[in-house]
């Protein structure tokens, strides 16, 4: 496999998560979320908006700002 994919590759790669959890889950409140995400013909997404997101957080990943660490907050 390889190691490195470009924007549109994982852009496309987190289309694919969330369409398998809408499937297998029946997440709807993913289904809304998908059509946004959706490409048209021309490559941009059926939201413009979506695209913008999903850039600001590459940015964010790439300026080290995005802390995914499982984190135990013990009970007062």
């Amino acid at each position: 496999m390889k190691e490195e994919i470009n924007i549109n590759e994982a852009y496309l790669a987190m289309y694919a998560f969330l369409e398998e959890l809408y499937v297998k889950y029946g997440f709807d409140q993913f289904g809304g979320l998908l059509g946004s995400m959706s490409l048209l013909s021309d490559g941009s997404t059926a939201d413009p908006a979506i695209w913008e997101d999903w850039i600001q957080c590459v940015q964010r990943v790439k300026g080290g700002d995005v802390d995914a660490s499982l984190r135990f907050k013990e009970k007062d």
